[in-house]
């Protein structure tokens, strides 16, 4: 990548992270499919999948040589971008991969994290009334979901749930959020203005398949503290339960998580 690409420049561009847990990829089929659809959002080139699913495999290997044992959490990044800021149409577009590990995050699985929720900026249904705000992409464009973060810390919490201004639920900055009531999982409706996760539809099946009812639907932020769970699910971190909100204890049901988890850790 030069100094000059709009991926650096202007954040032009989309990526995806793929989970590689006891050296295994997570879920890579869907992260490519997601990838191809947020292009097409921004009006980029179709990707090449097959190029990139040969890097994404070769960065993994790479990575996994130089360890005697496969890290337990891992990841592969696959970014593409527009290319070269000034280059004339139809331009030529940037694509690289890179694998990297990633930190132990098993306590947060089993213990829970503490969250803290905080205004998106924008009402439900954004992504269809105003589609140039890209709502339901994954592009590089993460600065807001970075200070959400950064703001979360700041307010002693390990992560944030963003909502909607008219109170509805979006998802973390780099999780979906799952939402159990009884023998119901609910994650909010993608038409709502958010990204559909990867993980999250993994951990749907996994519920299906010990018994829940999962639905997509909007989520008022009320729900979030009658739960009799809430979680966040990314493919890096999995399933991880929201222990604490706002300073408000919830319950979680570490049985059912470490179910699920397994599940996903299983799921090629």
């Amino acid at each position: 990548m030069r100094a000059t690409d709009s991926g650096l420049l202007r954040g032009d561009g989309v990526f995806e992270t793929v989970g590689i847990h006891g050296g295994r990829l997570h879920d890579l089929e869907p992260h490519l499919e997601r990838l191809a659809q947020s292009a097409a959002m921004l009006d980029l080139p179709t990707p090449d999948l097959g190029v990139f699913r040969e890097a994404v495999a070769t960065a993994a290997h790479a990575l996994l040589a130089d360890f005697a044992e496969p890290p337990a959490t891992a990841m592969c990044k696959i970014v593409y971008t527009r290319g070269e800021e000034h280059a004339p149409p139809p331009g030529r577009p940037t694509g690289f991969v890179l694998a990297e590990p990633f930190p132990d995050v098993s306590h947060d699985r089993a213990e829970g994290v503490s969250a803290v929720v905080l205004n998106r900026g924008y009402p439900r249904g954004v992504g269809e009334q105003a589609p140039w705000l890209l709502a339901g992409a994954k592009t590089l464009s993460y600065a807001v979901n970075m200070a959400a973060l950064r703001h979360a810390h700041a307010r002693g919490a390990k992560d944030a749930i963003l909502v909607t201004t008219d109170g509805y639920v979006l998802e973390a900055p780099r999780s979906s959020v799952l939402v159990r009531v009884g023998q119901r999982v609910v994650t909010p409706a993608v038409e709502g203005g958010l990204l559909h996760g990867t993980a999250q539809r993994a951990a749907f099946a996994s519920l299906e398949a010990h018994g829940f009812a999962c639905e997509y639907r909007d989520v008022h932020i009320e729900e979030l503290t009658e739960a009799d769970s809430v979680w966040l699910t990314d493919s890096v971190q999995l399933m991880r339960p929201v222990r604490e909100l706002d300073r408000r204890e919830l319950p979680i049901d570490a049985a059912l998580t470490a179910t699920v988890n397994e599940d996903l850790l299983s799921h090629p």
